[in-house]
């Protein structure tokens, strides 16, 4: 186990003076503090999408496109995706632009989103809408309590469900809720982007299927085995709990590279928190996490989290659990504790 000591996670830092290319942006900008996400948004423009659209044209032909693919796969699908997806995040839970200019985050739904696996509507639909309010309970469409969390066989029976059945139950949820706006705009964005996909098959199949087709199957992997890892550790007694049944991962690169997304603990307990205040308000909540005896983990991140639940690493994951204030007396404890919280609960 580790001690709590500094926090490195990303903060706000005031800037003395902006540039005229982000004093542009911010007049059509709710918070200075998203100015990280324009700048981000501009190079994929410049890189990505760019990248994509010559992937389209006739200039590259046999080797010589998939010697320009490789490349644009690493960015698009390993170096931007993160960063692009909890970046969308972010704008979801908290509207990046004011009233009247809404239309550039649709345009970000509709014509950037795909390009990192992102249907249209999709998910604002399912994560917003669906998965904050149920909050990983049975009518959540990608609940995880009726499986056991460190069984890879479970993990593949909740993506292969999710993969096939998952638009379906997120659509009855939203109809039998009778959210209509959303449930028509969720419908419409992902029926639009396979019919925008066969379209493009046209042009160009090979490029359609690696630009578009393989990313959305990637990124709901992706997705669900992000959501799986973050709701593995759950509090029979208490699977509703904020501090009880989400952990937090400090600390570590993802956090630098993706807007604090390790914090899920923090986020659930205030999901329109600002990404700079979370590591704040997590100091704030120290006593709620021994009380709940809540896991938090430095260092590492949920990919580590999840291929060490795999893999019964337990040992691992105990020796990178942040003992605040004496929370647990050993490692035995935490992993003990680890397993009783990975049971299904049905």
């Amino acid at each position: 186990m580790k001690l709590l000591t500094t926090i490195t996670d990303p903060q706000y830092i005031p800037k003395e003076k902006y540039t005229a290319y982000e004093t542009f942006w911010l007049k059509y900008m709710n918070d200075p503090r998203d100015l990280p996400f324009i700048h981000l948004l501009t190079r994929i423009h410049l890189i990505v999408i760019t990248w994509a659209i010559l992937l389209f044209t006739p200039l590259l032909q046999g080797v010589y496109w998939w010697l320009a693919f490789i490349p644009y796969a690493y960015f698009s699908q390993s170096y931007f995706k993160g960063r692009f997806g909890l970046m969308f995040h972010c704008m979801c839970h908290r509207p990046m632009f004011k009233k009247g200019y809404t239309w550039i985050h649709t345009y970000v739904t509709w014509i950037v989103a795909p390009f990192f696996g992102g249907t249209p509507e999709t998910y604002f639909a399912h994560h917003i809408i669906m998965h904050h309010v149920e909050n990983n309970q049975e009518d959540d469409a990608s609940s995880t309590l009726k499986y056991r969390r460190d069984n890879p066989i479970d993990f593949m029976k909740y993506f292969l469900r999710f993969l096939f059945v998952g638009i379906i139950d997120t659509f009855m949820y939203l109809f039998n809720h009778k959210r209509k706006k959303v449930y028509t705009r969720f419908t419409i964005g992902e029926l639009s982007f396979w019919v925008f996909c066969v379209a493009m098959s046209f042009v160009s199949f090979k490029a359609t299927l690696m630009i578009f087709i393989i990313p959305v199957i990637y990124s709901r992997l992706i997705s669900m085995m992000g959501n799986w890892t973050q709701h593995s550790f759950i509090d029979k007694n208490n699977p509703e709990g904020h501090f009880s049944s989400v952990y937090n991962c400090i600390n570590n690169v993802y956090n630098q590279n993706c807007w604090n997304d390790g914090y899920h603990s923090i986020h659930h307990l205030n999901p329109a928190l600002h990404y700079t205040e979370i590591p704040g308000t997590f100091l704030k909540n120290k006593e709620q996490f021994v009380k709940n005896k809540t896991f938090i983990f430095d260092g590492i991140h949920y990919l580590h989290i999840f291929f060490w639940l795999m893999t019964k690493r337990y040992d691992k994951l105990a020796d990178n659990v942040v003992n605040i204030d004496n929370t647990f007396t050993s490692n035995q404890e935490v992993i003990a504790l680890m397993k009783e919280r990975v049971m299904k609960i049905v």
